[in-house]
């Protein structure tokens, strides 16, 4: 196979080309000079004018040629860069072959021969045939090959066993050109890599041997990032905490699983000025796999970058726990642990208050002041750890400590840093001299969780109070009222329509009715109004309450209603749980004057989700929620505090009772559930509900979810009827109103002004007394006790319970099996006498 010059693939001199253009100048240069020879010989006696004009001829020809230089035209040197490639080409280290669209040779170097042992240039082989007899290199020829038909380059590296021992080659191909000619030619370099490889195995070896050394020293040895990962740990370390190092290695460690205690806080909240590289000394106790401690001490060394960032740290650790029989260094090993597992931060000072020594609790409670500055913890100044307003009591103790003087009294601080967090703070006198500085010693123990106990029980104590206040002033005004409207009763019964009088009557009896419905309110804050629960699908409650709710909260409130799936049943007064949705949206819909966006989205919550809620005291178990979000004004954090208390309102005056909000925590406090409100100013508010799951089986289900029809029946009309009925009622008025109400009716009635007087008169008639309407809260005897003595003396007498309260709030007390109706407070004379012809018919059981 013939083989070419490799300057044959380049472009060379001829009349198209750079060559060709060179000579056509020359040849007119020398036309031009033919012509005025001649011309000289023509006629002598002109000859300086010729001489003038070949001159001029010659000027022009330099011009020329100056201006072809420039262009590119003339290119002297092109054969002398031909060259100048053959050379590098020749001598190149790695083998170069040339070969064309066909596979055929059209250049090979000499490295290229000695490489595939070509005896000369007439033995030069492609590729794939100078090394036809490896068969370790056949799939990577493949592939080459491949990537040459297909016109792209590929590098392959292989090795290639041998007698002598095995050697590495370096196979790349690659495209001549892009376009043009030498586009389908393809350029093989094959380069002998051994030398390489070995250097590089020689490197790696002497890093294994490292590592080994690094992993068996007699001390442990880690690194931790700047997040509190653990990067790696050497096998020492991993072996006396117990870990597997390729457990390690594929899930990693937090430097928190390591360290016992506060210990980690301790490591991570030091820095350090940009481009400063700190070591420091730290006796901690380490966390073995199994929860047991090991004392060690750590030399923690860590560079910070420009940016004044911590890098991985470089972390020498001694065990601590050999005995070697030195009594003094194992007292310093028990001091140190008793000092850093202390259930308290603890700090010395001197007398300026600059911090000397402090133990891992104080890194951990002041971690986010002690990241804040560039200095160690000791050196700083204890006071930035305490909030300003109360740095100078903290000053003042430190210099009775500093003077010697004991007995100083703990005060409460606030700290610095995110969140409103407390600390009860005491200080004592370093006993003896002063040493290394330190004056004073510094305790503090965080009471941000126990303040928050106590305002939260405060804030229960108070809804508490405020309740029983509600409840008793609503029971009082439920007795005006029932009067007001009894007495109304009886006014409208005497006035015709057309009287001018009736329509003021009609005029009290509304407003009677609007002041029932504020006490029911107080009696749902105060958790005592009836219920009439039921078994009910939230999903289905929310959904009928949609069309509803736009119509509550306008045109420029959009509503958005979200259910989750398979949402769980609950029990509760259908009537009173759509209260509380339509009071959220009314309230939500004010806090958007402007408009906005209502989000009503219900959802089930297992016990193990509610677990990591922050929501305290919501116990764990399966909840329904239900939250009411919306993007208003919200509200700031004092307002927060307050917004559950009666009469509490933000609105306009006239604008609301300041009643809505209160009632929504009674129902939902009755219902056995927890309400929870999340507001940021200037992005609104989101009500969270939550709803104990109704877990009781498919017939308690089916019984529960028949509503409890009224035992007021609105749709009586014959309210007449006869019997002896014990009026029991220690309001004299009401009494008085109910008694001529009932006697107007058809009924004999006897009344009795507490619950002695009543067992008196039953006691008189003979027990001959078909029926008893007592209150429930009276003096001397309550409505239960009375009860419980009339079944004595006579076991089927029907009892009719009237009450402010709820029905629950007193069942509990009534002996087992009592049976009984209810009518709550307020009622009007029509509620009274239906209910007590409606006791009568029932036949007993």
């Amino acid at each position: 196979m013939a083989i070419q010059n490799v300057s044959e693939g380049f472009p060379r001199d001829n009349a198209g080309g750079p060559g060709g253009s060179v000579t056509m100048v020359l040849a007119v240069a020398a036309l031009l000079v033919a012509a005025a020879i001649g011309l000289l010989f023509v006629g002598r006696e002109n000859s300086e004018t010729y001489i003038l004009m070949m001159l001029a001829a010659l000027a022009v020809i330099g011009v020329v040629s100056m201006f072809a230089v420039a262009a590119g035209i003339l290119r002297a040197g092109a054969s002398v860069k031909g060259h100048l490639r053959n050379a590098v080409s020749d001598g190149a280290i790695d083998g170069i072959l040339v070969t064309d669209a066909k596979g055929r040779v059209q250049y090979a170097n000499k490295s290229y021969l000695a490489l595939t042992g070509a005896r000369g240039e007439d033995d030069v082989r492609p590729v794939e045939r100078a090394f036809v007899g490896e068969p370790d290199l056949s799939e990577a020829l493949y592939r080459l090959m491949k990537a040459a038909r297909e016109g792209r380059p590929l590098q392959e590296e292989v090795r290639l066993p041998g007698a002598g021992g095995a050697r590495w080659l370096r196979l790349r191909v690659r495209p001549l050109g892009e376009s043009g000619p030498e586009a389908q030619s393809t350029v093989w370099t094959v380069a002998d890599i051994t030398r390489d490889r070995e250097r590089q195995e020689n490197v790696f070896q002497e890093l294994q041997h490292a590592i080994d050394y690094l992993d068996h020293a007699p001390a442990g040895f880690f690194s931790v990032d700047a997040q509190g990962r653990v990067t790696y740990l050497n096998a020492t370390l991993a072996s006396w905490l117990d870990h597997d190092l390729a457990q390690i290695g594929s899930s990693g460690l937090a430097l928190a699983e390591v360290v016992a205690g506060d210990g980690a806080a301790l490591i991570t909240t030091f820095s350090a000025a940009p481009g400063e590289v700190r070591t420091d000394v730290f006796d901690l106790d380490l966390r073995t796999r199994g929860g047991r401690t090991l004392p060690v001490r750590l030399y923690h060394k860590v560079a910070f970058g420009a940016d004044g960032r911590a890098g991985d740290s470089r972390t020498l650790v001694l065990n601590r726990a050999r005995d070697d029989g030195d009594p003094q260094r194992a007292a310093e090993v028990r001091f140190m642990r008793f000092f850093h597992n202390a259930p308290m931060a603890i700090a010395t000072v001197d007398r300026g208050g600059r911090i000397v020594r402090s133990n891992a609790p104080f890194a951990r409670l002041n971690q986010g002041v002690l990241k804040a500055e560039t200095l160690p913890a000791e050196g700083r100044s204890i006071l930035p750890v305490i909030a300003e307003r109360d740095r100078a009591a903290l000053e003042a103790a430190i210099g009775k400590a500093a003077d010697g003087m004991g007995d100083i009294a703990a005060f409460d601080v606030a700290l610095s840093g995110e969140g409103n967090r407390s600390a009860l703070v005491f200080v004592a006198p370093v006993e003896g001299d002063e040493r290394d500085g330190e004056a004073a010693i510094v305790y503090t123990t965080e009471t941000t969780a126990q303040r928050a106990l106590e305002t939260q029980f405060a804030q229960s104590q108070k809804m508490q109070a405020v309740g029983q206040l509600a409840g008793g002033i609503a029971h009082d005004f439920n007795n005006v009222l029932s009067a007001i409207m009894m007495a109304t009763d009886f006014l409208l019964n005497a006035h015709k329509p057309t009287d001018p009088s009736f329509q003021d009557i009609m005029q009290i009896k509304q407003n009677a009715n609007r002041a029932a419905a504020l006490v029911r309110q107080l009696l749902a804050f105060s958790r005592r109004q009836t219920l009439r629960p039921q078994v009910i699908d939230l999903g289905e409650v929310v959904s009928d309450l949609t069309m509803l709710l736009r119509r509550l909260i306008g045109e420029k409130v959009s509503l958005d209603v979200t259910h989750g799936r398979d949402v769980w049943p609950i029990r509760a007064d259908i009537s009173q749980f759509e209260q509380v949705i339509v009071n959220l949206a009314v309230n939500a819909r004010d806090a958007m004057p402007d408009g906005g966006k209502l989000h009503v989205r219900t959802q089930n919550i297992s016990a193990e989700e509610c677990a990591k809620l922050s929501y305290k005291p919501l116990p764990a178990a399966d909840y329904v929620l239900i939250e009411v979000a919306d993007s208003g004004t919200g509200m700031p954090a004092d307002i927060l505090d307050k917004i559950f208390e009666p009469f509490f309102s933000t609105k306009e005056v006239g604008k609301g009772t300041g009643l809505g909000l209160s009632t929504v925590y009674g129902i939902i406090k009755q219902t056995d559930g927890f309400i929870f409100v999340d507001s940021v100013e200037g992005k609104g508010t989101t009500f969270r509900i939550f709803l104990p799951r109704f877990t009781g089986s498919v017939e308690e289900v089916a019984e529960a979810a028949v509503p409890v029809p009224s035992r007021a029946a609105e749709k009586q009309i014959d309210l007449t009827g006869s019997g002896t009925i014990l009026l029991v009622e220690d309001e004299e008025g009401l009494r008085g109103l109910n008694a001529r109400g009932l006697a107007s009716r058809g009924y004999t009635v006897l009344e009795a002004g507490n619950g002695v007087e009543a067992i008196q008169v039953l006691e008189e008639r003979g027990g001959e007394v078909d029926i008893v309407v007592s209150d429930v809260v009276m003096p001397e005897m309550d409505g239960p006790t009375l009860l419980k003595e009339m079944r004595q003396r006579n076991p089927n007498l029907k009892m009719i319970f009237v009450s402010g309260y709820a029905e629950d709030a007193f069942e509990k007390n009534l002996p087992e099996g009592g049976q009984f109706a209810f009518l709550p407070k307020p009622f009007t004379l029509k509620q009274l006498v239906g209910i007590v012809k409606e006791t009568l018919d029932e036949k007993p059981n």
